[in-house]
């Protein structure tokens, strides 16, 4: 006989492992179409950087400075970002 008021636990929802892998697969995705708006925003958020500083100090060299680095800095994170995903 069971006592009366005691009931089985609630069964947890079963998980399915077809919905964690599509929720993965497009957080993948999604990490991956950040790259193609990383290296243009770099660039100009560099350059942007160097027309401040060109302006501030009249040095007119400092815009491109600023815009190499801003475009060695895109290329770094996009490298990082392809790195870390293909060790998955």
């Amino acid at each position: 006989m069971v006592a009366k008021g005691m009931s089985d636990p609630p069964e947890k929802p079963a998980t399915s492992s077809s919905k964690d892998g599509a929720l993965h697969s497009l957080v993948r995705v999604e990490s991956l179409i950040q790259l193609g708006l990383l290296l243009p925003a770099c660039v100009v958020i560099g350059w942007a950087i160097g027309l401040a500083l060109d302006r501030w100090l009249h040095q007119h060299w400092m815009n491109v400075a600023g815009l190499i680095l801003g475009a060695i800095a895109g290329f770094v994170q996009t490298i990082r970002i392809v790195l870390s995903h293909s060790k998955e």
